[in-house]
Protein backbone atom coordinates (compact mmCIF):
# COMPACT_ATOMS: atom_id res chain seq x y z
CA UNK A 1 0.00 0.00 0.00
CA UNK A 2 1.23 3.47 -0.86
CA UNK A 3 1.26 5.74 1.92
CA UNK A 4 1.53 9.31 1.05
CA UNK A 5 4.93 11.20 2.43
CA UNK A 6 2.54 14.32 2.97
CA UNK A 7 0.24 12.36 5.37
CA UNK A 8 3.39 10.91 7.09
CA UNK A 9 4.71 14.26 7.49
CA UNK A 10 1.23 15.46 9.23
CA UNK A 11 0.44 12.28 11.08
CA UNK A 12 4.04 12.88 13.06
CA UNK A 13 3.61 16.80 13.27
CA UNK A 14 0.19 15.65 14.77
CA UNK A 15 1.66 13.09 17.61
CA UNK A 16 4.48 15.12 18.81
CA UNK A 17 2.21 18.16 18.85
CA UNK A 18 -0.19 15.93 20.93
CA UNK A 19 2.81 14.48 23.28
CA UNK A 20 3.62 18.36 23.73
CA UNK A 21 0.60 19.20 24.74
CA UNK A 22 0.07 16.04 27.41
CA UNK A 23 3.52 16.97 28.79
CA UNK A 24 2.50 20.81 29.26
CA UNK A 25 -0.55 19.75 30.55
CA UNK A 26 0.63 17.45 33.23
CA UNK A 27 3.51 20.00 33.74
CA UNK A 28 0.51 22.86 34.78
CA UNK A 29 0.86 23.20 38.34
CA UNK A 30 -3.40 21.62 39.95
CA UNK A 31 -5.55 24.11 38.74
CA UNK A 32 -7.29 26.16 42.03
CA UNK A 33 -10.29 27.71 40.06
CA UNK A 34 -12.79 26.92 37.55
CA UNK A 35 -11.63 29.52 35.80
CA UNK A 36 -7.91 28.26 35.81
CA UNK A 37 -9.76 24.95 34.53
CA UNK A 38 -11.82 27.00 31.56
CA UNK A 39 -8.29 28.80 30.65
CA UNK A 40 -6.88 25.31 30.08
CA UNK A 41 -9.81 24.14 28.30
CA UNK A 42 -9.72 26.70 26.01
CA UNK A 43 -5.72 26.26 25.31
CA UNK A 44 -5.83 22.52 24.28
CA UNK A 45 -9.20 23.72 21.97
CA UNK A 46 -7.11 26.46 20.03
CA UNK A 47 -4.10 23.81 19.60
CA UNK A 48 -6.98 21.21 18.42
CA UNK A 49 -7.90 23.92 15.95
CA UNK A 50 -4.47 24.54 14.66
CA UNK A 51 -3.27 21.20 14.11
CA UNK A 52 -6.46 20.24 12.06
CA UNK A 53 -5.50 23.17 9.99
CA UNK A 54 -2.65 21.92 9.59
CA UNK A 55 -3.78 18.49 8.77
CA UNK A 56 -3.99 17.95 4.54
CA UNK A 57 -7.61 16.02 3.73
CA UNK A 58 -6.86 12.56 4.69
CA UNK A 59 -9.62 9.83 5.42
CA UNK A 60 -11.35 9.41 8.38
CA UNK A 61 -9.83 6.11 9.36
CA UNK A 62 -6.03 7.69 10.39
CA UNK A 63 -4.23 7.75 13.13
CA UNK A 64 -4.00 11.31 13.32
CA UNK A 65 -7.99 12.65 12.93
CA UNK A 66 -8.76 9.45 15.66
CA UNK A 67 -6.51 11.27 18.02
CA UNK A 68 -7.63 14.16 17.24
CA UNK A 69 -11.32 13.22 17.84
CA UNK A 70 -10.18 11.59 21.16
CA UNK A 71 -9.25 15.14 22.31
CA UNK A 72 -12.09 16.73 21.47
CA UNK A 73 -14.41 14.51 23.08
CA UNK A 74 -11.92 14.35 26.13
CA UNK A 75 -12.23 18.39 26.49
CA UNK A 76 -15.75 18.59 25.47
CA UNK A 77 -16.88 16.21 28.67
CA UNK A 78 -14.26 18.30 30.27
CA UNK A 79 -16.07 21.65 29.44
CA UNK A 80 -19.64 20.16 30.00
CA UNK A 81 -18.45 18.98 33.90
CA UNK A 82 -16.50 22.61 34.57
CA UNK A 83 -20.01 24.48 32.98
CA UNK A 84 -22.32 22.31 35.77
CA UNK A 85 -19.89 23.38 38.58
CA UNK A 86 -19.77 27.07 37.52
CA UNK A 87 -23.66 26.92 37.45
CA UNK A 88 -24.36 25.05 39.98
CA UNK A 89 -21.75 25.67 42.71
CA UNK A 90 -23.30 26.80 45.59
CA UNK A 91 -20.76 29.45 46.78
CA UNK A 92 -19.18 32.63 44.58
CA UNK A 93 -14.97 31.81 44.29
CA UNK A 94 -14.65 35.88 45.08
CA UNK A 95 -17.09 37.17 47.23
CA UNK A 96 -18.15 40.57 46.04
CA UNK A 97 -20.29 42.41 48.75
CA UNK A 98 -22.71 44.93 47.02
CA UNK A 99 -26.73 45.86 48.39
CA UNK A 100 -29.07 44.61 45.96
CA UNK A 101 -32.98 45.12 45.90
CA UNK A 102 -32.67 46.83 49.66
CA UNK A 103 -30.65 44.52 51.42
CA UNK A 104 -27.44 44.03 53.04
CA UNK A 105 -24.28 43.23 51.03
CA UNK A 106 -23.88 39.96 52.83
CA UNK A 107 -27.76 39.35 52.48
CA UNK A 108 -27.33 40.20 48.64
CA UNK A 109 -24.74 37.49 47.45
CA UNK A 110 -27.69 35.10 46.37
CA UNK A 111 -28.63 37.69 43.16
CA UNK A 112 -25.09 37.73 41.98
CA UNK A 113 -24.90 33.77 41.74
CA UNK A 114 -25.87 32.22 38.31
CA UNK A 115 -27.79 29.53 39.99
CA UNK A 116 -28.01 27.57 42.88
CA UNK A 117 -27.02 27.93 46.67
CA UNK A 118 -25.21 31.00 47.90
CA UNK A 119 -24.57 31.17 51.52
CA UNK A 120 -23.70 34.36 53.76
CA UNK A 121 -23.64 35.98 57.21
CA UNK A 122 -22.52 38.30 60.04
CA UNK A 123 -21.52 38.14 63.46
CA UNK A 124 -21.66 40.66 66.23
CA UNK A 125 -20.53 40.84 70.32
CA UNK A 126 -19.59 43.72 71.90
CA UNK A 127 -18.73 44.26 75.91
CA UNK A 128 -21.09 46.93 78.23
CA UNK A 129 -20.07 48.78 80.64
CA UNK A 130 -22.36 51.30 82.61
CA UNK A 131 -21.18 54.16 83.40
CA UNK A 132 -22.76 56.05 86.29
CA UNK A 133 -25.92 55.92 87.83
CA UNK A 134 -26.75 52.40 87.33
CA UNK A 135 -29.34 51.29 89.28
CA UNK A 136 -30.27 47.60 88.77
CA UNK A 137 -27.99 47.51 85.38
CA UNK A 138 -24.74 45.61 85.11
CA UNK A 139 -21.94 45.75 83.15
CA UNK A 140 -22.35 42.84 80.75
CA UNK A 141 -20.34 40.75 77.35
CA UNK A 142 -22.91 39.31 74.91
CA UNK A 143 -22.63 37.96 71.63
CA UNK A 144 -25.53 39.53 70.32
CA UNK A 145 -26.36 37.63 66.87
CA UNK A 146 -24.78 34.95 64.67
CA UNK A 147 -26.38 35.28 61.48
CA UNK A 148 -27.00 32.82 58.42
CA UNK A 149 -27.90 34.21 55.21
CA UNK A 150 -29.07 30.96 52.51
CA UNK A 151 -30.42 31.26 49.41
CA UNK A 152 -31.24 29.41 46.30
CA UNK A 153 -31.64 30.94 42.73
CA UNK A 154 -33.50 28.15 40.92
CA UNK A 155 -33.57 29.85 37.63
CA UNK A 156 -32.81 33.70 36.21
CA UNK A 157 -36.64 34.71 37.29
CA UNK A 158 -36.86 33.06 40.94
CA UNK A 159 -35.08 32.36 43.68
CA UNK A 160 -35.11 32.48 47.61
CA UNK A 161 -33.61 34.40 49.84
CA UNK A 162 -33.54 33.95 54.07
CA UNK A 163 -32.01 34.92 57.51
CA UNK A 164 -31.66 32.54 60.15
CA UNK A 165 -30.67 34.34 63.75
CA UNK A 166 -28.96 33.31 66.85
CA UNK A 167 -29.16 35.80 69.22
CA UNK A 168 -27.50 35.70 72.55
CA UNK A 169 -25.51 32.72 71.53
CA UNK A 170 -28.46 30.04 73.53
CA UNK A 171 -32.06 29.52 73.04
CA UNK A 172 -32.29 30.13 76.57
CA UNK A 173 -34.96 27.84 77.29
CA UNK A 174 -37.55 30.00 74.78
CA UNK A 175 -36.95 33.20 77.28
CA UNK A 176 -36.15 36.31 74.78
CA UNK A 177 -34.23 37.92 76.97
CA UNK A 178 -31.94 35.16 77.07
CA UNK A 179 -31.63 34.03 73.45
CA UNK A 180 -33.56 32.74 70.99
CA UNK A 181 -33.28 31.72 66.78
CA UNK A 182 -35.61 33.50 64.71
CA UNK A 183 -36.01 33.40 61.15
CA UNK A 184 -35.98 37.14 60.24
CA UNK A 185 -36.76 37.00 56.73
CA UNK A 186 -37.73 33.82 54.49
CA UNK A 187 -39.12 34.56 51.12
CA UNK A 188 -39.79 34.32 47.36
CA UNK A 189 -38.43 36.87 44.60
CA UNK A 190 -40.38 36.42 40.69
CA UNK A 191 -38.94 38.41 38.61
CA UNK A 192 -40.97 39.42 36.00
CA UNK A 193 -40.20 43.26 34.74
CA UNK A 194 -37.36 46.02 35.99
CA UNK A 195 -40.34 48.00 36.84
CA UNK A 196 -42.35 44.90 38.75
CA UNK A 197 -41.62 41.78 40.34
CA UNK A 198 -42.84 39.99 43.29
CA UNK A 199 -41.68 39.07 46.52
CA UNK A 200 -43.52 37.16 48.90
CA UNK A 201 -43.15 35.15 52.47
CA UNK A 202 -41.69 36.99 55.93
CA UNK A 203 -40.45 40.06 54.30
CA UNK A 204 -38.76 42.66 55.78
CA UNK A 205 -41.06 45.84 56.64
CA UNK A 206 -38.85 48.39 54.37
CA UNK A 207 -39.17 51.89 56.30
CA UNK A 208 -35.63 53.42 57.56
CA UNK A 209 -31.77 52.65 57.27
CA UNK A 210 -31.35 49.76 59.74
CA UNK A 211 -34.53 47.37 59.25
CA UNK A 212 -33.66 45.88 56.00
CA UNK A 213 -29.72 47.02 55.95
CA UNK A 214 -28.62 45.71 59.54
CA UNK A 215 -25.05 44.09 59.09
CA UNK A 216 -22.77 45.63 61.54
CA UNK A 217 -20.20 47.16 58.81
CA UNK A 218 -22.64 49.24 57.71
CA UNK A 219 -23.98 51.03 60.40
CA UNK A 220 -22.18 53.65 63.13
CA UNK A 221 -21.76 52.01 66.72
CA UNK A 222 -22.36 48.82 69.34
CA UNK A 223 -25.69 49.50 69.14
CA UNK A 224 -28.40 50.25 66.19
CA UNK A 225 -30.03 53.91 67.17
CA UNK A 226 -32.78 53.98 69.33
CA UNK A 227 -35.19 55.35 66.99
CA UNK A 228 -34.88 52.81 64.56
CA UNK A 229 -35.77 50.13 67.68
CA UNK A 230 -38.66 52.17 69.28
CA UNK A 231 -40.11 54.31 66.65
CA UNK A 232 -39.14 51.85 63.67
CA UNK A 233 -39.08 48.73 65.79
CA UNK A 234 -36.47 47.30 63.54
CA UNK A 235 -35.75 44.23 62.88
CA UNK A 236 -39.38 44.65 61.94
CA UNK A 237 -40.72 41.93 60.07
CA UNK A 238 -44.14 40.17 58.84
CA UNK A 239 -45.92 37.53 56.92
CA UNK A 240 -46.84 39.52 53.20
CA UNK A 241 -46.76 39.66 49.60
CA UNK A 242 -45.65 42.78 47.13
CA UNK A 243 -44.17 44.72 44.58
CA UNK A 244 -40.40 46.04 44.01
CA UNK A 245 -39.05 47.35 41.70
CA UNK A 246 -37.31 50.45 39.31
CA UNK A 247 -38.83 52.98 38.35
CA UNK A 248 -35.90 55.01 36.40
CA UNK A 249 -32.66 54.14 37.06
CA UNK A 250 -32.21 56.47 39.99
CA UNK A 251 -35.60 55.60 41.24
CA UNK A 252 -37.18 52.71 43.28
CA UNK A 253 -39.93 51.43 45.12
CA UNK A 254 -40.93 48.65 47.39
CA UNK A 255 -45.24 47.59 48.50
CA UNK A 256 -46.06 44.77 50.66
CA UNK A 257 -49.47 43.67 51.85
CA UNK A 258 -48.99 42.29 55.20
CA UNK A 259 -50.30 41.03 58.19
CA UNK A 260 -51.02 43.97 60.59
CA UNK A 261 -49.75 44.28 63.78
CA UNK A 262 -51.06 43.26 67.63
CA UNK A 263 -52.20 46.08 69.75
CA UNK A 264 -52.52 44.09 72.56
CA UNK A 265 -48.89 44.16 72.74
CA UNK A 266 -48.10 48.04 72.71
CA UNK A 267 -47.30 49.68 75.59
CA UNK A 268 -45.86 52.98 76.36
CA UNK A 269 -42.25 52.27 75.28
CA UNK A 270 -44.34 51.96 72.06
CA UNK A 271 -45.36 49.68 68.88
CA UNK A 272 -42.41 47.50 69.07
CA UNK A 273 -43.92 44.49 70.90
CA UNK A 274 -46.60 45.01 68.64
CA UNK A 275 -44.57 43.11 66.32
CA UNK A 276 -45.88 39.48 65.10
CA UNK A 277 -42.64 38.26 63.19
CA UNK A 278 -44.43 35.61 61.61
CA UNK A 279 -45.02 33.19 64.02
CA UNK A 280 -48.91 32.47 63.95
CA UNK A 281 -49.60 35.68 63.22
CA UNK A 282 -53.28 37.39 63.97
CA UNK A 283 -54.53 38.04 60.49
CA UNK A 284 -57.51 39.64 60.87
CA UNK A 285 -55.76 43.05 60.16
CA UNK A 286 -53.74 43.78 57.50
CA UNK A 287 -50.74 46.77 57.02
CA UNK A 288 -49.99 48.32 54.12
CA UNK A 289 -46.33 49.77 53.72
CA UNK A 290 -44.76 51.90 51.01
CA UNK A 291 -41.38 52.77 50.43
CA UNK A 292 -39.10 55.03 47.68
CA UNK A 293 -35.86 56.13 47.27
CA UNK A 294 -34.57 58.47 44.88
CA UNK A 295 -30.71 58.47 43.87
CA UNK A 296 -29.96 61.38 41.74
CA UNK A 297 -27.05 60.81 39.31
CA UNK A 298 -25.60 64.62 39.40
CA UNK A 299 -25.01 64.19 43.20
CA UNK A 300 -22.83 60.94 43.70
CA UNK A 301 -22.89 59.26 47.04
CA UNK A 302 -26.77 61.13 47.99
CA UNK A 303 -29.69 58.85 48.38
CA UNK A 304 -32.95 60.28 49.66
CA UNK A 305 -36.25 58.56 50.56
CA UNK A 306 -39.50 57.85 52.84
CA UNK A 307 -41.94 55.54 53.67
CA UNK A 308 -45.38 55.13 55.30
CA UNK A 309 -46.85 52.37 56.92
CA UNK A 310 -50.78 52.34 57.37
CA UNK A 311 -53.04 49.49 59.16
CA UNK A 312 -55.40 48.62 61.65
CA UNK A 313 -53.91 46.50 64.77
CA UNK A 314 -57.03 45.69 66.45
CA UNK A 315 -56.88 41.92 65.21
CA UNK A 316 -60.38 41.68 66.02
CA UNK A 317 -59.57 41.33 70.34
CA UNK A 318 -61.57 43.16 72.91
CA UNK A 319 -59.34 45.25 75.07
CA UNK A 320 -60.94 46.10 78.83
CA UNK A 321 -64.68 44.35 76.99
CA UNK A 322 -64.13 47.50 74.39
CA UNK A 323 -62.90 46.34 70.65
CA UNK A 324 -61.21 48.72 68.93
CA UNK A 325 -59.96 48.74 65.24
CA UNK A 326 -56.61 50.47 66.38
CA UNK A 327 -55.52 52.30 63.59
CA UNK A 328 -51.98 52.99 62.99
CA UNK A 329 -49.72 54.79 61.25
CA UNK A 330 -46.07 55.51 60.42
CA UNK A 331 -43.99 57.61 58.25
CA UNK A 332 -40.31 58.10 58.11
CA UNK A 333 -38.38 60.42 56.16
CA UNK A 334 -34.21 59.75 55.53
CA UNK A 335 -31.21 61.33 53.59
CA UNK A 336 -28.07 59.96 53.48
CA UNK A 337 -24.98 61.09 51.69
CA UNK A 338 -21.70 59.11 50.92
CA UNK A 339 -18.40 61.18 49.89
CA UNK A 340 -15.44 59.59 49.66
CA UNK A 341 -14.33 59.58 53.76
CA UNK A 342 -17.06 61.93 54.49
CA UNK A 343 -20.58 59.51 55.67
CA UNK A 344 -23.66 61.64 56.69
CA UNK A 345 -27.34 60.08 57.59
CA UNK A 346 -30.51 62.05 58.93
CA UNK A 347 -33.40 60.38 59.70
CA UNK A 348 -37.09 61.44 60.77
CA UNK A 349 -40.37 59.42 62.14
CA UNK A 350 -43.45 60.41 63.01
CA UNK A 351 -46.28 57.71 64.28
CA UNK A 352 -50.14 57.81 65.36
CA UNK A 353 -52.02 55.56 67.29
CA UNK A 354 -55.87 55.20 67.18
CA UNK A 355 -58.15 54.66 70.26
CA UNK A 356 -55.08 54.99 72.50
CA UNK A 357 -57.89 55.77 75.11
CA UNK A 358 -59.16 52.32 74.77
CA UNK A 359 -55.62 50.71 74.85
CA UNK A 360 -54.03 52.58 77.56
CA UNK A 361 -57.44 51.87 79.78
CA UNK A 362 -57.15 48.51 79.18
CA UNK A 363 -53.23 48.18 80.11
CA UNK A 364 -53.43 50.27 83.20
CA UNK A 365 -50.45 52.73 81.75
CA UNK A 366 -50.52 55.73 79.24
CA UNK A 367 -50.20 54.43 75.67
CA UNK A 368 -48.99 57.47 72.89
CA UNK A 369 -51.35 58.31 70.59
CA UNK A 370 -48.24 59.69 68.99
CA UNK A 371 -44.48 58.86 68.89
CA UNK A 372 -41.76 60.82 67.11
CA UNK A 373 -37.74 60.82 66.86
CA UNK A 374 -35.44 61.36 64.61
CA UNK A 375 -31.22 61.42 64.72
CA UNK A 376 -28.35 62.45 63.01
CA UNK A 377 -25.15 61.12 62.75
CA UNK A 378 -21.40 62.22 60.44
CA UNK A 379 -18.32 60.20 60.05
CA UNK A 380 -15.22 60.53 58.33
CA UNK A 381 -12.63 58.13 57.44
CA UNK A 382 -9.29 59.51 58.66
CA UNK A 383 -7.15 56.82 57.53
CA UNK A 384 -6.24 58.17 53.78
CA UNK A 385 -5.41 61.39 55.52
CA UNK A 386 -2.63 59.55 56.93
CA UNK A 387 -1.91 56.57 54.29
CA UNK A 388 -3.22 57.54 51.52
CA UNK A 389 -2.82 54.41 49.98
CA UNK A 390 -4.49 52.04 52.42
CA UNK A 391 -7.53 49.98 52.13
CA UNK A 392 -7.66 50.18 55.92
CA UNK A 393 -10.72 52.36 57.77
CA UNK A 394 -10.69 54.42 60.80
CA UNK A 395 -13.66 56.63 61.49
CA UNK A 396 -14.85 58.69 64.37
CA UNK A 397 -18.39 59.62 64.59
CA UNK A 398 -21.08 61.46 65.99
CA UNK A 399 -24.38 60.61 66.30
CA UNK A 400 -27.42 62.93 67.78
CA UNK A 401 -30.81 60.95 68.95
CA UNK A 402 -34.29 62.77 69.95
CA UNK A 403 -37.42 60.37 70.63
CA UNK A 404 -40.52 60.17 72.57
CA UNK A 405 -42.77 56.97 72.51
CA UNK A 406 -45.74 59.29 74.35
CA UNK A 407 -45.48 62.67 72.25
CA UNK A 408 -49.51 62.79 72.52
CA UNK A 409 -51.75 61.60 75.02
CA UNK A 410 -55.24 60.15 74.91
CA UNK A 411 -57.78 62.36 76.97
CA UNK A 412 -57.64 62.14 80.57
CA UNK A 413 -54.65 60.36 80.40
CA UNK A 414 -51.19 62.14 81.87
CA UNK A 415 -48.01 62.27 80.00
CA UNK A 416 -45.30 59.92 80.65
CA UNK A 417 -42.27 62.36 80.46
CA UNK A 418 -39.69 59.44 81.23
CA UNK A 419 -40.26 58.47 77.41
CA UNK A 420 -39.17 61.74 76.24
CA UNK A 421 -35.03 60.88 75.85
CA UNK A 422 -32.11 62.58 74.24
CA UNK A 423 -28.64 60.49 73.53
CA UNK A 424 -25.30 62.14 72.27
CA UNK A 425 -23.01 58.84 70.95
CA UNK A 426 -19.55 59.01 69.65
CA UNK A 427 -16.95 56.46 68.91
CA UNK A 428 -14.75 55.12 66.66
CA UNK A 429 -15.08 52.68 63.93
CA UNK A 430 -12.09 50.19 62.50
CA UNK A 431 -12.22 47.88 59.68
CA UNK A 432 -9.54 46.45 59.14
CA UNK A 433 -10.64 44.79 55.53
CA UNK A 434 -14.05 45.93 54.76
CA UNK A 435 -16.29 42.93 55.71
CA UNK A 436 -14.53 43.13 59.76
CA UNK A 437 -15.71 46.07 62.08
CA UNK A 438 -14.30 46.66 65.47
CA UNK A 439 -16.45 49.59 67.07
CA UNK A 440 -16.07 51.58 70.47
CA UNK A 441 -18.35 54.18 71.40
CA UNK A 442 -20.01 56.43 74.67
CA UNK A 443 -23.31 57.30 74.88
CA UNK A 444 -25.24 59.88 77.34
CA UNK A 445 -28.63 59.29 78.02
CA UNK A 446 -31.13 62.01 79.03
CA UNK A 447 -35.18 61.71 79.91
CA UNK A 448 -37.51 64.64 80.83
CA UNK A 449 -37.76 63.17 83.84
CA UNK A 450 -35.85 60.24 85.59
CA UNK A 451 -32.41 59.38 85.13
CA UNK A 452 -30.88 56.50 82.10
CA UNK A 453 -27.87 55.33 82.74
CA UNK A 454 -25.00 55.63 80.17
CA UNK A 455 -22.72 53.30 78.60
CA UNK A 456 -19.52 52.45 76.73
CA UNK A 457 -19.33 49.81 73.96
CA UNK A 458 -16.93 48.06 72.87
CA UNK A 459 -17.58 45.45 70.51
CA UNK A 460 -17.02 43.92 66.91
CA UNK A 461 -18.85 42.47 63.66
CA UNK A 462 -18.19 40.93 60.01
CA UNK A 463 -20.04 39.59 57.28
CA UNK A 464 -19.34 36.81 54.94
Amino acid sequence: MKINGKLLLSTGILTTSLAALSTSANALEKPQTMEDMWKIIQAQQKQIDEMKSAMPVAPENTTATGDVKKLERKTDVLSQEVEKLRTNLAIPEEAKYKSAYGLGPAASKVYQVGKGLSIGGYGEGNYQAITDDKGSGKNNADLERLVLYAGYKFTDRILFNSELEFEHATTGEGAEEKGEVSVEFAALDFFIDPIANVRAGMVLIPMGFINQIHEPPFYFGNNRPEVERRIIPSTWREIGVGLFGQITPDLTYTAYIVNGLNAADFSSSGIRDGRQGGSQATAEDFGHVVRMDYTPGYLPGVSVGGSAYVGNSGQDQAFGGQKADVFTQLYEGHIQWKYRGLEFRTLGSWGHIDDADVLSAASGSTIGSENYGWYTELGYDVLPLLMPTTTQYLAPFFRYEQFDTVAGTPAGYSDDETKDRQIYQFGLQYKPIPNVVIKADYRNFTAKKGDVPDDFNLGFGFIF
